[in-house]
């Protein structure tokens, strides 16, 4: 049986030649409107034969840095700079964005946990639904911003996956060094299972992610790594005109679960390593005091493998379960 078709609807349309801005209207019936819609702002760009570029930020709605690239890009691009069609969407989860969440406050729905979706499923589902059958589809290569959010902060860096088509990881890759970001990660995911990436990546598409601070706001340094990394990428993928302004860059590899540390109490967290420090496996990279009495000895959290810290739990208080550190190794290109 085939499957309903989306209740998206775009008002603009993805063949029209020039720089078309609208909106991917969701009908979401609710107390405040009862006919009311989700409205997600996209601009598409056409001009000429070239390849097709997905531009995606705010899958997680703390997350700023993708969204100021990319509103930023919807509205200075030019067709007569595109070679080729560029599709922005800088706030794809737009309910979470608004609200400044993780996941939805509609639905609590994760939207980077919830591919392929469903069209008449949760709000989240829909929207899932349609980047996978409808925006997906039309991309030859797809760059989502991501950073830390209000919960995690990372060295900035770009990334991509390891993936079994060898030829789709090599591009993928030659596309991360032409961001140029700080850092450049060979990435391994603790949690794959219906995430945007895997779904691009299934269809074939080469797919570049980022992570690029935390905290959940952005800094002018991450915001501008953002910027220059879009256009640097967008050139190196055929999709704009110019050359790309190469940048230094040093690699990560995430070989293993290992470089995941977790908390297991807890408290009041003291880091005793920060980012970009080398550590080594057993060093305690941080410690939890407990709060719930006065005279008690803090717990020691280590590094389950040596490496650089590359990311880490970026509240003051943690609990059982959080993520606390990664390690990742540093690695020759």
């Amino acid at each position: 049986m085939q499957p309903a078709p989306s209740p998206i609807a775009a008002t603009v349309d993805f063949a029209a030649p020039g720089v078309h801005h609208g909106f991917l209207r969701l009908p979401h019936s609710r107390d405040d409107a009862a006919w009311g819609s989700v409205m997600t702002p996209i601009t598409v760009v056409n001009n000429g034969e070239g390849p097709t570029a997905l531009l995606t930020g705010a899958n997680h709605g703390d997350e700023y840095e993708g969204p100021i690239a990319l509103f930023d890009l919807a509205a200075t691009v030019r067709a007569e700079d595109v070679t080729g069609r560029i599709i922005i969407v800088p706030a794809m989860n737009y309910p979470a964005f608004a609200a400044g969440t993780r996941t939805s406050p509609i639905d609590r729905g994760n939207l980077n946990r919830s591919f392929p979706g469903r069209p008449d499923g949760t709000v989240t589902q829909k929207i899932a639904d349609y980047f996978q059958r409808v925006l997906l589809p039309m991309a030859d290569v797809v760059l989502d911003f991501h950073s830390g959010g209000k919960t995690l902060d990372f060295l900035p860096y770009c990334a991509a996956h390891i993936l079994p088509d060898k030829r789709q990881e090599a591009a993928a890759f030659d596309l991360v060094r032409a961001f140029g970001a700080p850092w450049s990660v060979r990435m391994l995911e603790i949690d794959a299972v219906g995430m945007y990436d895997t779904a691009a990546e299934e269809m074939g598409k080469v797919f570049v992610t980022t992570e690029l601070g935390g905290g959940g706001t952005a800094t002018a340094r991450t915001a501008g790594i953002a910027r220059r990394g879009l256009r640097n990428l967008l050139v190196a993928a055929g999709v704009m005109r110019g050359e790309v302004a190469a940048q230094p860059t040093r690699w990560l590899d995430m070989p293993d679960a290992d470089c995941f540390t977790f908390a297991e109490d807890g408290g009041l967290i003291e880091f005793l390593a920060d980012l970009g420090d080398a550590v080594e496996q057993g060093q305690p990279v941080a410690r939890i005091f407990p709060v719930t009495r006065t005279g008690l000895a803090p717990v020691a959290v280590h590094a389950r493998r040596g490496g650089l810290m590359m990311a880490r739990h970026f509240p003051g208080i943690v609990k059982p379960g959080d993520c606390v550190a990664v390690i990742g190794e540093e690695v020759q290109p």
